[in-house]
């Protein structure tokens, strides 16, 4: 029989990370062998699967440097702070690392791209299927746009719950990365407010909407004179980034050190 993927998690009492407790706890590929959350975490030395409400696994939530075993892999969904820890704990301990925290500070960004000529490491601002199909199909038709002789207008509209500390997501900029890529815009506005003038033709607008418990969801509007074309990407629960993000330790442990993506992951 073939060993399961033993899988640590770092931000483990997080609403994402309860879903890998629960997710992970029923693939038949993968096992949980450490739970980990910041030094003054209350719930420390607390069974993770009573965190997540999982009922008892033997598992104790502890530090990332006091895990009781060395994962096959780590995937990191805390925040800057413990995404920072996290690429320190996987890079002295040669662990792969999927790194799906957002809003990173630029000092972790970097330790993260140096990092990667040690160890794999999939960074990856979603770690969603569809959204990153998503993505393919934004740089088709920015691409194709860009053959166009008129102004194409495009909007990037994101809905989070009210938790979401970063604004806009990682993935909106994600999305308006590969807008400019393909199209050149220079500019990248954040809202509108008061008589701002006709809009550019050389900006992509970016506007954060905060409201209840959403999960997630991304509206990319290319406007032109007589039509549009929105592509849109929406969750229903946060499973699907932990299933990504599942699937992406699975990859990130049979790489030789490198820094890939869910692109890469998904083969696109």
């Amino acid at each position: 029989m073939k060993p399961k993927h033993r899988i640590a998690i770092n931000g483990a009492s997080g609403r994402v990370g309860q879903r890998l407790i629960h997710l992970i706890h029923v693939d038949p590929e993968a096992t949980l062998v450490g739970a980990a959350e910041w030094e003054g975490s209350p719930l420390l030395g607390s069974d993770v699967g009573l965190v997540a409400g999982l009922g008892e696994i033997g598992i104790p939530l502890t530090t990332a440097a006091r895990l009781p075993e060395k994962p096959d892999s780590m995937i990191d969904f805390s925040n800057p702070a413990g995404a920072q820890v996290a690429v320190e704990y996987c890079l002295a301990e040669n662990v792969p690392l999927v790194m799906a925290t957002t809003g990173l500070e630029p000092d972790t960004m970097q330790a993260l791209q140096a990092a990667a000529a040690t160890i794999s490491i999939v960074w990856s601002p979603n770690m969603s299927l569809a959204v990153n199909l998503g993505m393919k199909l934004v740089e088709l038709a920015s691409a194709t746009f860009a053959r166009h002789d008129g102004q194409v207008d495009v909007e990037i509209i994101e809905r989070h719950h009210r938790f979401k500390a970063d604004s806009p997501s990682g993935t909106a900029l994600k999305f308006g990365e590969i807008v400019a890529q393909q199209m050149g815009q220079p500019q990248h506005r954040h809202g509108r407010e008061g008589m701002v003038g006709q809009r550019p033709a050389g900006e992509i607008g970016y506007h954060a909407v905060r409201s209840g418990d959403h999960p997630g969801e991304h509206t990319i509007q290319f406007g032109l004179l007589g039509e549009t074309l929105e592509i849109k990407v929406s969750a229903s629960n946060r499973d699907c980034y932990a299933l990504g993000a599942i699937a992406a330790a699975k990859f990130a442990s049979q790489q030789p050190p490198g820094l890939y993506t869910m692109m890469d992951v998904l083969g696109l």
